[in-house]
This record gives C-alpha cells, sequence and structure tokens, in this order.
C-alpha cells in the first residue's frame, strides 16, 4: 500500500502536465464493445501495418471481440486519443508511454522483449556511411551552423529524449544553435533521409536499423552510427486503467500467453515480424518509467541551470523541486 501510494504520488509530481490535467481525461463509460489498438508512428502506416495487423487478428480471435488498428501521424495523435477515450490499448515508447500514463489514464501492463530474451534497445546518432568527416560526436559540435540534422518525435525515447539528454544537454549544447537545420520525423523517414544524404546527421535506434538491415538491406548499408546510447528499457503496452478488471485481466492474458501456447509457431512467426524481430510480452507496470522519469528531471535540471536570463534565485527554486522529485524516484527505485 505505502509503495502504491508513493508510485501515485510521483507520478502526479512529474507529470509533465500539471495535476488538473487529469480531469481532461474523458472517463470511459463501461468497457467498449471493441477494442481499438493505437500504434504509435516509427514508421509509415502501411509497415505498420503489416508488423501488427496479423497480431491483432489474433488477439480478436482470443479476446471474442472486435480489435479495430488506431494510426495517427505523431506519438502524440495516439496519446490524445488514449486521453480521450478512442483508444483503449496501445503500443508505446517509454517517453510516449510516460505521456500516456500521466496524461492519458493509462497503465502499463506488459513490455516486448527481443527473440533472444532480452529486454532493451538503443539509441544512435547515424550519418551515411561516405561521410568522411563525421566519425564521432566531436565531429558534429563545432557548430558552424553548417550541418542539417534529423532528430525523432519530441514524445519518442530513442529519437528525442535520449540523445537530448546525453548528446546535447551533458554535452551544453544547444541543437538550435548547432545546426543549419533541424526537423523532426519517425525513426524510418530519418534513416531514409540520412541513406539518401538528405541530411546530414540523425537520431534512430538499433529497432529500426536492424528492421532496416532484413527488410532493406542496401539501405541499412548507406549508414553509419557513430553514437550509441546507455541500453532503453523494452517498450511499454498500456491499456486505459478504468477499464474494469475482468477485460484488463483478458487483455493482459493474452498478451502474456501469446506465442507460448497454443499455435506457438504462428505466433512466434507473426511476433518475428515486429520491428526487427521480437519475442515474448514480459509482465510489467508502471515502475518501468522510472529510469525515464529521471532522464526527463535530468534534462529538465540542466536546462534551468544553464539558462541565460532567469535570475539565480528563479535558477534555485526550480531546481531544488527537480531535486525532491529525483529524490523521490530514488526511494522507488531502491523500493522496487
Amino acid at each position: 500500500m505505502i509503495r502504491k501510494l508513493l508510485s501515485v504520488a510521483v507520478v502526479a509530481a512529474t507529470a509533465l502536465a500539471s495535476a488538473s490535467a487529469f480531469a481532461d481525461v474523458k472517463p470511459l463509460e463501461g468497457d467498449p464493445k471493441e477494442i481499438n489498438f493505437g500504434i504509435i508512428a516509427t514508421e509509415s502506416t502501411s509497415n505498420l501495418k503489416e508488423q501488427w495487423l496479423p497480431f491483432m487478428d489474433d488477439m480478436e480471435k482470443a479476446l471474442g471481440m472486435k480489435v479495430n488498428a488506431f494510426f495517427a501521424p505523431d506519438y502524440a495523435g495516439v496519446i490524445e486519443a488514449m486521453r480521450f477515450g478512442k483508444v483503449h490499448v496501445a503500443w508505446f515508447g517509454n517517453k510516449s508511454g510516460m505521456e500516456a500514463v500521466d496524461r492519458a489514464g493509462g497503465e502499463v501492463f506488459v513490455q516486448t522483449s527481443k527473440a533472444d530474451g532480452s529486454q532493451g534497445y538503443y539509441s544512435h546518432i547515424i550519418t551515411h556511411v561516405d561521410n568522411k568527416d563525421i566519425n564521432s560526436l566531436e565531429d558534429i559540435f563545432s557548430c558552424d551552423k553548417t550541418l542539417n540534422f534529423g532528430i525523432g518525435d519530441p514524445n519518442s525515447t530513442s529519437g528525442f529524449l535520449v540523445p537530448s539528454y546525453y548528446v546535447f544537454a551533458k554535452n551544453n549544447i544547444d541543437p538550435k544553435k548547432c545546426f543549419k537545420t533541424m526537423r523532426n520525423a519517425n525513426h524510418e523517414t530519418n534513416l531514409l533521409a540520412t541513406a539518401n544524404k538528405q541530411v546530414d546527421i540523425a537520431a534512430n535506434n538499433s529497432e529500426q536499423i536492424g528492421r532496416t538491415k532484413k527488410k532493406a538491406p542496401e539501405v541499412a548499408e548507406k549508414i553509419k552510427i557513430i553514437w550509441t546510447s546507455p541500453l532503453i528499457p523494452s517498450d511499454p503496452i498500456v491499456y486505459r486503467e478504468d477499464l474494469s478488471k475482468e477485460l484488463k485481466s483478458r487483455i493482459k492474458g493474452f498478451f502474456l500467453s501469446y506465442g507460448r501456447f497454443g499455435d506457438t509457431e504462428a505466433a512466434k512467426a507473426v511476433l518475428a515480424n515486429i520491428s526487427d524481430g521480437q519475442g515474448f510480452f514480459m509482465e510489467s507496470n508502471n515502475t518501468q518509467l522510472y529510469p525515464i522519469r529521471q532522464l526527463a528531471l535530468f534534462k529538465d535540471k540542466i536546462k534551468i541551470e544553464r539558462a541565460k536570463g532567469a535570475s539565480e534565485s528563479e535558477k534555485t527554486e526550480k531546481v531544488a523541486l527537480i531535486v525532491k522529485k529525483l529524490s523521490d524516484l530514488d526511494i522507488l527505485v531502491a523500493n522496487q
């Protein structure tokens, strides 16, 4: 009970929106007759349909209720759809999953894994393989505004949050002042733009690069990695927390049994075609978001400390609040 109360307190304290935003979550009027499954826009909709529709077909058969795919042009579209009850279950990254929990009444219940059982992936900075002048981060930090940079969706963990902290904030670099242009795009678009020399460098991740090696090896051969992040937790699957316990139990049961029971070979083939090759779903909960919350807070702390124009007293007050939130998170992490 104590841990649960602490968890609720930290979620409220670290939400990117104010506590009043929770009142904006449209409550469900009982369980839906059909499940709307949201898929974040890491690639083109056609590619995502190829990966996820077979899985949703199996989910529909197992639950005995229709499962509809929901796609949006950006991550925020899926988060907002969940907030207004238009999406009931969704695949997110950790940053967008955190937003769904904080702003859309979401709850993490399982997470993805790889075929070998590992649970994690990496953010990368990539450039074209022919670019002999860029081989490390130091080569892009001249900040002479000659390079075009492709960054991910603002709600992407590997495409935006992780490089924003590890690549830019920790090196005291303001990317808006460093590059000639910056544009937000999904992982697939940024990889193709790099391979086609439409951008000089871009944020990406190991899953998109792995999938491209499988589906379009001639494209993957055109990019090289110049930076790799620490390990990022595997993606969460989130459902609306106000679904009934009975329906949540059925949904969770399907995910945890998929590939483990029944026609396991067919299910494994479906999973193998998702992302760069997916393994079983693993049980999880909102605590998997703690490292991402810490990362977001550290990034905000660095930004405040380096801000120009604000008084020292203003900075001290804001930093103290972030330190308190980080301290609360440390307690939770230690007691998982």
